[in-house]
């Protein structure tokens, strides 16, 4: 194992998985490891490790898994590892007390283009909004959240159909390269960190997307807006609306790919045409939204065929 740097990783997702098996393999001098604690909710009879604290089991690295960042033990035992640098990927804030800790600093990975899509879900937002391209930004940790001076950039096209869900995993593939790349600039001091810009006209932001913001909105003026809330949206946290089919109650339906077509018509919004190809199209103001796979409530995720065999209904369907 490499001498220097001692790196304590901090990660918990299946996104952190991905670079810290790149610091592992690459034989960097990783001393321990921070990951969240078990999750005692989980429906399995065992509690839940996160995959962070499996690898860490896997391969016989030293972790913690603080309930609380300030407690007092936690921080001795964090001092004991007397980290050079520590590495951040996917986690929750951290204090000043810890981050502040390393000589050479704490590094953050955040999957935006910053400044733009500050906050806990921009791989969601920038989908959700429409954009193009987007990115991951390695930075210092400073006071303010995801506002430290800048490492290294790395821009990436939006596919037009891509969901959150493929954004991320393409993100994933490069970010252990990204922290890589990061670590070795700053262990060869080559490192020349910018501030991020002020000057920026507008500034989008990714808030925590919480169940009532992924409710469709079918009256939307903008097809493609409905279009990319749905697929910002795929597999998680997922958008829904509620289904009214059965003659007695809505239910909350889940949908997860869609196709969208603009066209014009003079049906109610909401509305929904079985087509005799076996198509779900739900009419809204600039056309029709094709359902591809969705999840009717008490009922496994599904692809449209399927899905249209369980309902058994053609007439009298809509979404509110």
């Amino acid at each position: 194992m490499k001498k220097f740097p001692k790196i304590v990783f901090i990660g918990s997702t299946h996104f952190s998985l991905f670079s810290l098996k790149e610091l592992y393999i690459k034989q960097y001098n990783i001393v321990g490891i921070i990951t969240n604690p078990d999750n005692p909710f989980s429906r399995r009879k065992k509690k839940y490790f996160s995959p962070v604290k499996k690898y860490a089991l896997d391969n016989n690295i030293p972790f913690l898994q603080p309930m609380n960042l300030l407690d007092d033990l936690f921080l001795k035992n964090l001092k004991i590892w007397n980290a050079d640098i520590q590495i951040v990927v996917s986690f929750k804030i951290l204090p000043k007390k810890v981050w502040n800790f390393p000589k050479m600093g704490s590094l953050n990975l955040h999957p935006s283009l910053l400044p733009q899509y500050r906050g806990a879900s921009p791989i969601n937002w920038v989908i959700i909004n429409g954009e193009n391209k987007t990115g991951l930004t390695t930075f210092f940790i400073e006071e303010k959240i995801d506002h430290g001076k800048i490492i290294l950039q790395k821009e990436i096209k939006i596919g037009k159909k891509e969901t959150a869900g493929e954004l991320e995993n393409k993100l994933k593939k490069m970010s252990g390269s990204m922290i890589r790349e990061t670590l070795e600039v700053i262990i060869k001091n080559k490192v020349k960190p910018i501030n991020q810009k002020k000057d920026v006209n507008i500034l989008k932001y990714a808030p925590k997307i919480f169940n009532k913001d992924c409710r469709i909105q079918w009256n939307d003026p903008s097809i493609e807006s409905i279009y990319n809330k749905i697929r910002g949206l795929s597999p998680f946290p997922t958008a829904w609306t509620l289904l009214f089919f059965n003659q007695k109650k809505f239910v909350r339906f889940k949908i997860f790919l869609v196709k969208k077509m603009k066209k014009k018509h003079s049906f109610p919004i909401g509305l929904i045409f079985i087509t005799s190809s076996c198509q779900m199209q739900i009419s809204v103001k600039e056309g029709f939204i094709s359902i591809i796979e969705g999840q009717i409530e008490g009922k496994n995720r599904m692809n449209i065929r399927n899905l249209i065999n369980g309902i058994k209904m053609r007439e009298n369907i809509f979404v509110q």
